[in-house]
């Protein structure tokens, strides 16, 4: 394992971790259980993520990225260490790593991620920001003198950019994804049916019957949690209607942030936008219906990748070979990693 180089997708749903030759080996919650009086970490990934609202007082479960940062370094460190243990078992492992991050993250936030992962014996670490890296996992040729869009809607952000040569010529990051339309959910159903819900089970609705455009034949699903009112238990069945109507709100603030991204691109650039199209990536871009809607607010074609969920994962696997070149600036060599340390 000595010297295998590694990247990583750092987000604050899912950490996914890719090998150099092998593809993605790793893919878990962002999640992490800890004993409230002592602090000790009781459970990393899907075994904390299964106790959500399922916890005692003495356990508190907490994501230690928000909004696709980190917000508790000493987790996050724990979570990345535990993770990096967990693939290289008991062999001496000091990889070279790359690793993703929101296009407009500050050097503050590029420093917490970077020391985050610096304490697990990593040799080097170089940084990649997320669009770039889903357009190369999307199989977009980024390095021609072309403009390529990309919209990836994560869990905590989403973050849309205008490639070319390479590089962003121009990008937006909102805080408006996944987890915005799991509260949107629980606001609305709470509004509606006086029923309080949880997030797990928002996201359940929002994986099963959630739309962002209106679907052709009307589903139902049921959501179980306790009366506002009575304190008892309670479920309700809820519609695709239903939850298109609690989800709208959120997809057109990622609409308009399109549309603002689009009228401040080169003119050039936005030829070519118009010409081939946008494509999405992120977990969250699976909502049926989101390809439809920006396309006919946008006016334009945009597709779904395939595999849109690890599409920065592979990127920034793909990154890899860029390692040995990111301290070179030589003429002619265009580097889509965009720091090293």
């Amino acid at each position: 394992m000595l010297g295998t180089d590694i990247a990583i997708d750092l987000g604050t749903s899912s950490i996914k971790i890719y090998l150099d030759g092998k593809g993605i080996v790793l893919r878990e919650p962002s999640v992490v259980a800890v004993e409230q009086d002592t602090e000790n970490v009781v459970a990393v990934g899907r075994e904390a993520y299964a106790m959500i609202g399922r916890t005692s007082e003495r356990i508190s479960v907490v994501t230690p990225l928000s909004n696709g940062v980190i917000s508790d370094f000493d987790l996050a460190r724990h979570m990345v260490t535990h993770y990096l243990k967990s693939i290289s078992g008991s062999k001496v492992f000091m990889p070279r790593v790359v690793v993703s991050v929101p296009c407009e993250i500050t050097e503050v936030e590029k420093r917490a991620v970077v020391d985050s992962i610096s304490s697990s014996s990593v040799r080097k670490i170089c940084l990649i920001e997320e669009p770039v890296a889903a357009a190369l996992g999307a199989g977009i040729d980024i390095s021609a003198p072309h403009g390529s869009l990309v919209i990836d809607i994560g869990g905590g952000t989403t973050d849309m950019a205008v490639l070319s040569l390479s590089g962003i010529s121009i990008a937006t990051s909102i805080k408006t994804a996944g987890d915005v339309f799991d509260d949107c959910i629980v606001k609305y159903v709470r509004r509606k049916y006086n029923l309080i819900i949880g997030k797990r089970m928002a996201e359940e609705a929002k994986l099963a019957i959630g739309c962002v455009y209106p679907r052709r034949e009307l589903l139902t699903h049921r959501v179980k949690g306790r009366n506002a009112m009575t304190g008892l238990p309670q479920w309700t069945d809820i519609t695709s209607d239903e939850m298109l109507e609690a989800m709208i709100d959120p997809a057109m603030q990622i609409v308009r942030a399109l549309q603002d991204l689009l009228e401040r691109t080169p003119p050039e650039l936005v030829g070519d936008v118009y010409e081939d199209g946008g494509v999405l990536t992120g977990g969250s871009s699976r909502i049926f219906g989101f390809p439809q809607l920006l396309s006919r607010k946008a006016k334009m074609p945009i597709r779904l990748a395939e595999a849109p969920e690890d599409c920065v994962a592979l990127g920034a696997g793909k990154a890899i070979r860029y390692i040995d070149d990111a301290d070179k600036k030589e003429y002619g060599v265009l580097n889509p990693l965009s720091a090293a340390y």
